[in-house]
């Protein structure tokens, strides 16, 4: 029996220690759990924390996709001998997409209002079950479940707060509830319930944070839900995000001095996969657009490709003496590619063509459609229109404009604010570089939210067309497949190449521009020259030993050098 007591938390009345570690499943491929797994354990963890991205399991109102992703993870972590700590949202954050919300989810998002609660409740009684049914009091490895997440740095409602907890107690949980936040007055006053475990998240200032929640919660055990040991980077940044090792062994070091449970935030971060949030920067969230690399390497003991760094092997150290014997030695190593693959692409579909096969039609409106209009929760649309003449050429403006917008003109790519005349076709390609995963603007309209102007005058009877990346994970249809007019084109490429002794991989697309690759029906997520990610992740049980592996390039901005037509796997070196 796990409960909380006045101090400290109790496995069958003795006093534990949670020791955990952030792995989400849905970041790590399910033929690599047990590997990443055991190198939680021989970290020293006794216990994993996972969250649930409602937006991956329910990506149209009521179809659900593999929701048992959850339970086959938590019997994982049980055969591992881990206890489970579950964050099922319905908000996640964890710099996923919308912050692991659906996007055709509308009205007031995390409150109490019916648009929101009412699909929250459907899911939660679809999701939660296998959840119940692991709980540690009949005999499963789940000791706590979440409630929320990091609320109180978005909003107050209390009675969707208690509301939330209502419902996880009516569904079946009865292991005990906890909340996050920051260690912040206010956060803690937004984001915590009566009779319910309070936690705090933070990178440092651990003696400060720890006091701030004694202050709010003057009982119970002291617990960081998320220790920031690493960081996550943005596309653009200057180089990959990295903290020194010895200064977060040292700051885990005094979270457990000081009497803490603690859970490694990320133990093993993984790859996103396509699923990569993005963020508003600024105080106000005002500021600049950024998107999260498809790496969510975040600097973790556990590299992306589960190999242990030198933080592994401090943070070892530090959590040696509260282990009840020896830790245990480190699983072995996933094996590796055998050797360099390097494979150019023979078949290619150009970008409109691709857009025409698979989005399911254009559709006109007087306002352009937004994405949520059209089903797009990850792609791209197409918006095509007229400039009505005659007119003297003018600026074309984009108000509002969140994501990448390329436009042509008459066949011809411009620079955005080009002055074009009347007459002109004019096409806008809108990429999605993903909806922001934190802040107020969680949950904000994709596409051309602010229309489209001609000078100040806004121009209607917009076409659009658009491009889920869903669509590009099945099968194919009949597309006018030809050899690349060049390397690297904008278009969708396929090639098939043979793999002698599949492994862990690295793939690189040097000179090509940016776009998405898919192997064997795995979206690998995306690439870009911007940088500073050069390598997409390729875990070995996606590659095929015998016959051909299926290889998409979706490249959407067209090449950027020499190189570009060529893509190439090398291996994991341990």
């Amino acid at each position: 029996m796990f409960e909380i007591g006045e101090r400290d938390f109790l496995v069958d009345g003795q006093p534990v220690r949670l020791l955990s570690g952030a792995l989400h499943y849905f970041r790590v491929h399910e033929g690599q759990w047990a590997h990443r797994l055991g190198m939680l354990r021989a970290l020293g963890l006794n216990c994993v924390e996972t969250y649930v991205p409602w937006n991956l399991h329910e990506p149209e109102r009521g179809r659900y996709e593999d929701v048992a992703a959850l339970g086959r993870f938590l019997d994982a972590a049980a055969e591992a001998g881990l206890y489970a700590i579950v964050r099922p949202g319905p908000y996640i954050c964890a710099e996923w997409e919308n912050g692991g919300l659906p996007a055709w989810l509308r009205g007031p998002l995390r409150t109490r209002d019916a648009s929101f609660t009412e699909p929250v409740a459907a899911w939660f009684r679809r999701l939660l079950p296998q959840v119940v049914e692991r709980q540690a009091d009949r005999g499963g490895p789940v000791v706590m479940v979440q409630v929320e997440n990091e609320y109180g740095s978005f909003g107050s409602d209390a009675v969707y707060l208690e509301w939330l907890t209502g419902l996880l107690r009516e569904v079946g949980v009865t292991v005990p509830l906890c909340t996050s936040d920051g260690p912040e007055d206010w956060m803690l006053s937004g984001g915590t319930v009566p009779g319910v475990l309070a936690t705090v998240n933070f990178g440092s200032g651990s003696e400060e944070a720890l006091a701030t929640l004694r202050r709010a919660r003057p009982e119970g055990p002291l617990m960081v839900m998320e220790f920031w040991c690493g960081w996550f980077t943005h596309w653009g940044d200057k180089e990959v995000e990295r903290r020194d090792a010895a200064d977060a062994a040292a700051e885990l070091r005094a979270i457990l001095d000081a009497g803490a449970s603690v859970n490694l935030y990320m133990a093993h971060g993984g790859s996103n996969g396509g699923w990569e949030g993005a963020n508003r920067l600024g105080e106000w969230h005002d500021g600049a657009y950024t998107a999260t690399t498809t790496s969510y390497d975040y600097d973790a003991p556990i590299d992306e490709a589960g190999r242990p760094t030198r933080k592994f092997h401090l943070m070892r150290e530090v959590f040696a003496p509260y282990a009840d014997g020896p830790l245990p030695e480190l699983p072995a190593a996933p094996p590796a590619l055998g050797a360099e693959v390097s494979v150019r692409p023979a078949a290619w579909a150009p970008l409109g063509a691709v857009v025409d096969a698979v989005g399911g039609g254009e559709r006109e409106a007087a306002w352009a459609p937004s994405f949520e209009d059209l089903g797009v929760d990850r792609g791209l649309v197409r918006y095509r229109l007229r400039v009505p003449g005659p007119r003297a050429p003018r600026p074309l403006r984009l108000p509002e404009i969140r994501d990448l917008c390329e436009v042509y003109v008459d066949g011809v790519r411009v620079a955005p604010g080009t002055p074009v005349g009347g007459g002109a076709e004019v096409e806008l390609w809108v990429e999605s570089l993903g909806r922001v995963n934190y802040g107020p603007r969680v949950g904000e309209s994709k596409g051309l939210p602010g229309g489209v102007l001609h000078a100040t005058q806004y121009l209607h009877g917009v076409r659009a067309t658009p491009l889920r990346l869903r669509d590009l994970d099945a099968a194919l249809p009949a597309l006018p497949f030809t050899a690349p007019p060049a390397p690297g084109a904008r278009g969708l490429h396929l090639a098939v190449f043979t793999a002698a002794a599949p492994g862990d991989a690295w793939l690189s697309l040097p000179g090509w521009g940016r776009g998405f690759v898919w192997l064997n029906g795995v979206c690998l997520g995306r690439y870009w020259s911007e940088g500073p990610q050069t390598e997409l992740f390729v875990p070995g049980p996606v590659l095929r030993a015998e016959g051909g592996n299926e290889l998409r390039v979706l490249e959407l901005a067209g090449p950027e050098g020499e190189e570009a037509g060529e893509v190439r796997l090398r291996p994991v070196e341990g």
